[in-house]
């Protein structure tokens, strides 16, 4: 409903885009793409925080239900015994907390799951680079941060392909897997396969990749074109803003927009257009 009268939207993915068009019913042409940015600048590799002895999987993500934190335990439950040198470092909080703590207290998994808690921003990056593997369990995901900025520490990505995380990374820096436990094991072993047969991206490589595909001077030009584009939209009566709140089927709505109208009108007798200031545009 509030879509319905916006100048443009701007989504992170294509997933998002069609998501926008179908539910939202904004036309296809007001809808632009445009990714998240990230400073690959602050997320630097360092494989010498790596312990060689071991496979570190390091996981950074709110602990809720959406974040597939159930996937997590599954995960954790299964691998852990098998794999004697594995070892998970998880980095954030929330209320599926618990479920991890259970999990590793329950299997005695103190020596091999290392749970941080709440993460600064600027303690991401330090917790990046001890790992190998990034594992992110979204069950829907727009677009994953987080996989982006472990791939730019050089960690190799494993992922479930939901949402538009498959638009986000090249298929040499991603393992995609299906939400289900099963599949996230597979992936996980496909990469320690490849770890220990050495077929992996230099991290530094992934990092000159990941500042080219996401740096932020660009996602600002991008950015401006849409806000210039939309500056050249006259405004439009009242009637044809009505007409297309009507599309949202929510009619008393349209009752909210007509009192709104009216005060604007009032604020506009009592003041005056002419004298509010200005801000001039800056020409940088």
């Amino acid at each position: 409903m509030c879509l319905c009268e916006c100048d443009h939207c701007i989504c992170v993915s294509h997933t998002g885009k069609e998501n926008t068009v179908l539910r939202a019913k904004v036309r296809a042409h007001k809808v632009s793409v445009i990714p998240n940015a990230v400073d690959a600048y602050n997320f630097t590799p360092d494989p010498s925080k790596r312990d060689p002895n071991v496979i570190t999987i390091v996981i950074v993500s709110r602990l809720v239900y959406r974040k597939g934190v159930d996937l997590m335990a599954a995960v954790i439950a299964d691998m852990c015994p098998r794999y004697p040198k594995l070892r998970f470092i998880i980095g954030g909080d929330g209320p599926k907390m618990w479920l991890l703590q259970e999990v590793r207290e329950r299997k005695g998994f103190q020596h091999c799951v290392t749970l941080l808690g709440s993460l600064k921003h600027s303690e991401v990056r330090d917790t990046l680079v001890k790992g190998d593997i990034f594992l992110n369990t979204s069950l829907t995901e727009a677009y994953c941060m987080a996989i982006v900025e472990a791939a730019s520490c050089g960690l190799k990505v494993v992922s479930t392909k939901v949402g538009g995380i498959p638009e986000v990374l090249p298929a040499n820096m991603i393992y995609l897997t299906e939400p289900n436990v099963n599949s996230i094991v597979n992936g996980i072993e496909l990469a320690m396969d490849d770890l220990k047969k050495g077929c992996i991206l230099c991290p530094y490589e992934c990092n000159r990749m990941i500042r080219k595909m996401y740096n932020w001077m660009d996602i600002a030009r991008r950015t401006e074109i849409v806000y210039n584009k939309i500056l050249l939209n006259k405004n439009k009566p009242l009637g044809q803003q009505l007409r297309s709140y009507l599309s949202s089927g929510v009619w008393p709505f349209l009752l909210v927009i007509s009192l709104m109208y009216l005060l604007l009108q009032l604020a506009e007798r009592i003041y005056k257009r002419k004298h509010i200031d200005i801000a001039k545009d800056l020409k940088l």
